[in-house]
């Protein structure tokens, strides 16, 4: 266990941030999920504004890699334009 009182600080902060990112990115793989389900064009276009964008969040903030959020949103992208 941490002895200094800038590590017990530190471990606090850490799990804080930890308890963030896992928010942020399982409420953005729900709204993956919630995309892919979609079969409106219309909406499915708006969905997509908003998920890129959280994607685009999540990889900035490293909580998942640059080249894996440019897979989904390729992934996404291809999925909305193959609706009709």
């Amino acid at each position: 266990m941490a002895n200094h009182k800038s590590a017990i600080k530190k471990i606090r902060s850490d799990e804080a941030k930890r308890l963030r990112n896992r928010h942020q990115h399982k409420t953005t793989r729900t709204f993956i999920k919630r995309l892919e389900k979609t079969t409106d064009k219309k909406e499915a276009t708006e969905l997509l504004k908003k998920v890129s964008s959280m994607i685009d969040k999540l990889a900035k903030r490293n909580i998942i890699h640059n080249k894996k959020a440019a897979n989904q949103k390729s992934r996404l992208t291809k999925l909305v334009n193959g609706l009709s």
